[in-house]
């Protein structure tokens, strides 16, 4: 062979080595693992932004991907089960929310890349090293920003009702960021002069304790941390908060929808759709160590004025111009 044909053949073999290894991805049909601490019907908007947010990158159901779906239904015990499965199945990349399944995906493994959706206090409970530097396998988009948000729940309480000195916390004694956000709620708390009744529900057989709890020692309104064992039951806890006369605050847009006075928290559609960019990165090759976990810039007050009227409540102005949404 001359010298001339032995160049052109190098450089075909070159230029179709890249071409031949498209070819071969794009023909692949990916295989994603989507693990929730909750439930599928509870919350179909923030899913199907997920699924959109594949779409608008290429990323299409029963074409050139499969999702299996995994759901625990807020019973946290099942979430090794369910990470356990995925990996048996080797999926190339597990979706995991929030902060219990996340933590579950990791444990079962240690190579799949996971992709974490409304962790709180990732770095805290061990998840990543850091936000710019998550090392490891797990990245994606965290729920937390510190004790900020937690300030601002109380102190729109205090705008709806001025003169409140006692508030309920109901939160989950099992989440795994229990105890940084009760921390940073004491912090929000102090400076507001509020006093916080934290009571502890694992799901809806302790409700009708805690609202017994909030009658008993006559607090003034209610801060609901949402939690994936609550959510298929937030239409009972917005019910109990309107019968016992308590204002009350969400951290997620739905529960204000389902009767709740206020609610204030990162728009969850928004985290899952950027979640869907680090599917998108990993499936073409990313490491989730080099992907840094983003915070939420995006956040929406949603106020209730059927419930304020319940309550005999008038909101102030100044907070309804505030607002993201009103429900009339």
């Amino acid at each position: 062979m001359n010298r001339r044909a032995f160049l052109v053949t190098l450089t075909g073999s070159i230029l179709a080595a890249p071409l031949a290894a498209e070819a071969q991805q794009a023909g692949k049909v990916y295989r994603i693992g989507y693990l929730s601490a909750g439930s599928g019907t509870s919350n179909p908007r923030v899913l199907e932004a997920f699924r959109q947010g594949l779409r608008e990158l290429g990323w299409v159901e029963g074409q050139n991907i499969v999702i299996e779906y995994r759901w625990a239904e807020g019973r946290f015990g099942r979430l090794s089960d369910l990470a356990a499965e995925l990996v048996r199945l080797k999926v190339d990349v597990i979706v995991a929310s929030p902060t219990p399944a996340a933590l579950a995906a990791k444990n079962a493994t240690g190579t799949i890349p996971i992709v974490g959706m409304s962790l709180t206090d990732p770095i805290g409970v061990g998840l990543i090293a850091s936000l710019a530097r998550p090392g490891a396998n797990v990245t994606g988009v965290s729920y937390s920003v510190g004790a900020d948000i937690f300030a601002k729940h109380l102190q729109l309480l205090t705008e709806v009702v001025p003169r409140v000195h006692r508030v309920a916390v109901l939160s989950n004694p099992a989440s795994p960021a229990r105890p940084r956000t009760v921390s940073n709620l004491k912090d929000a708390a102090r400076p507001l002069g509020l006093q916080l009744r934290l009571l502890d529900a694992r799901g809806p057989g302790d409700f009708d304790g805690a609202f017994a709890a909030m009658a008993q020692e006559r607090v003034g309104a209610l801060l609901v941390v949402t939690d994936p064992a609550f959510i298929p039951h937030r239409a009972r806890l917005v019910d109990l908060a309107i019968k016992n006369r308590l204002p009350s605050i969400f951290t997620q847009g739905a529960d204000a929808e389902a009767g709740g006075l206020m609610s204030y928290g990162p728009r969850l559609a928004d985290l899952h759709r950027r979640a869907a960019t680090y599917v998108d990165k990993i499936l073409k090759g990313a490491k989730p160590a080099d992907l840094p976990v983003e915070e939420p810039i995006t956040f929406e007050l949603v106020i209730n004025l059927k419930t304020a009227k319940a309550l005999g409540l008038t909101i102030p102005p100044s907070l309804l111009q505030r607002a993201d949404q009103v429900i009339e």
